[in-house]
């Protein structure tokens, strides 16, 4: 059975809805901002993913399509388990998700490594890169408030994390800069032998 993810989900998605080559797919993910929760920037991938949904009968070659001096475009259709199968995904992402290994959670792991400085500069860098995306996602969300609400759900979900994100990430470096959070490496490498015998 073919591996869910999100690029899976959206291709056969986008495939139910009609028939289409994989390049108008990655336009689509772009031009809904379906790219924001979608990582469609490598097309290799997309058809990495298409390859594996057609090798499992979710999809299947429909036509090929040439335009003027431009290559073949293979098209594709879900299949009847295709759509079964999207419908199937998307209750379990809804219900039970995965569960994620963020990069920013593993390098809160091993703050220790760093000085409370380096840490401070690097987490107010963070900090001033979330304000501007959500900033970002609030405006985008703003200027597509003439479509249906359903449509930019996952951007009222990205605002949420953001604001949630800034707010811990804005304590913390409080807490840096009042010394309120402090270590030395040296003790915490003394401690972790103690607890090690």
């Amino acid at each position: 059975m073919t591996q869910r993810s999100g690029l899976a989900l959206a291709v056969l998605a986008l495939a139910a809805e009609r028939p289409m080559h994989p390049y108008r797919m990655q336009q689509l993910i772009r031009e809904r901002g379906k790219d924001q929760v979608i990582n469609v920037g490598q097309r290799s991938q997309l058809y990495k993913t298409i390859d594996r949904l057609v090798r499992d009968g979710l999809l299947v070659e429909r036509a090929t399509e040439r335009e003027q001096a431009r290559p073949e475009r293979t098209v594709y259709a879900a299949t009847e388990a295709g759509v079964r199968t999207a419908v199937e995904w998307t209750v379990e992402m809804l219900a039970a998700p995965r569960r994620d290994f963020p990069e920013f959670t593993a390098a809160l792991a091993y703050l220790p490594l760093i000085t409370p400085e380096v840490a401070l500069e690097a987490l107010e860098s963070r900090l001033a890169g979330r304000r501007a995306e959500l900033e970002q996602v609030r405006s985008d969300l703003a200027g597509a408030g003439h479509l249906p609400r359903l449509v930019l759900i996952e951007g009222e979900y990205a605002v949420a994390l953001l604001e949630t994100d800034v707010r811990w990430i804005t304590a913390l470096v409080d807490d840096l800069r009042s010394g309120a959070l402090t270590w030395d490496r040296e003790e915490l490498l003394e401690l972790a032998e103690k607890f090690e015998t």
